[in-house]
């Protein structure tokens, strides 16, 4: 049995801009507040394969694990699994990004299950997914809007 999240968030902000900013591996640390690191350890085309680190926990625990992005530009569209799973069977990931009105919605959906033997279950992962979730989609929000306002160009005077 597999658990399921299904999380949006609207930016205001052309897709193209919410597309390159949230595709840039190498920023992600910057971009997300929970990840102190990315490596990417492969490139082929359109794929990524990269390493990412968390800050420590509460616990003063790091956890690291492999992950493998696949971009579609023309689609706006992003598959992605872990390839390390650790506590995970599996963990697929896809990224959609759609206009919407003046800005662009942004969606996760990801599909996973937990290792029998792993320290919590479907429904915890399920409910720290989604409140993680929430919290990096609006901090990423914020931040392409403001480097949105700060391209835009000033209104003319007359």
């Amino acid at each position: 049995m597999a658990s399921h999240t299904d999380n949006s968030i609207w930016i205001d902000a052309d897709i193209d801009l919410v597309w390159k900013t949230t595709n840039d591996l190498e920023n992600w640390p910057e971009l997300f507040t929970e990840y102190a690191s990315v490596e990417i350890l492969e490139h082929h085309d359109k794929t990524f394969r990269f390493r990412l680190t968390m800050h420590p926990d509460a616990n003063g625990n790091v956890w690291s694990w492999v992950s493998e992005r696949t971009l579609d530009p023309d689609r706006h569209r992003v598959q992605a699994h872990r390839v390390e799973t650790g506590p995970f069977e599996f963990m697929n990931i896809e990224w959609t990004y759609e206009p919407e009105g003046t800005g662009t919605r942004m969606r996760w959906v990801q599909d996973f299950h937990m290792r029998p033997e792993a320290p919590v279950d479907d429904a915890w992962m399920t409910s720290n997914i989604n409140n993680n979730t929430r919290r990096e989609m609006g901090a990423i929000r914020d931040k392409i809007e403001k480097a949105a306002r700060a391209t835009m160009p000033l209104p003319r005077q007359a």
